[in-house]
């Protein structure tokens, strides 16, 4: 992906933005969650991880306070906001919602 991270999430398509950290083990157990929503919604939705670690202004901006933290954006705009672990099912009911 290129582009801002202000282009990235104006975008039509739902991206949801999985904030973690190298050294959560939780946020290392959500990856095969959202790996498995990728796979199932294909095309209708983005998502990227960003290690807050290394990127503290995203961090403070979004008020990043615990690991993993799941934002969905849409047009720029934040739809959904989950913090903790999430289960496939619940991940996808509200990206659903959204979409």
């Amino acid at each position: 992906m290129t582009g801002t991270f202000e282009e990235l999430i104006a975008s039509s398509t739902p991206v949801i933005i999985d904030f973690s950290a190298e050294w959560c083990v939780p946020c290392k157990k959500i990856t095969p969650i959202l790996s498995q929503l990728v796979d199932e919604l294909d095309e209708e939705v983005t998502i990227i991880k960003i290690d807050i670690d290394k990127n503290p202004a995203l961090r403070k901006k979004y008020n990043i306070t615990a690991v993993p933290t799941l934002i969905a954006f849409k047009k720029g705009k934040q739809k959904w906001r989950h913090t903790g672990m999430i289960t496939l099912v619940k991940a996808k009911q509200a990206i659903r919602e959204i979409l």
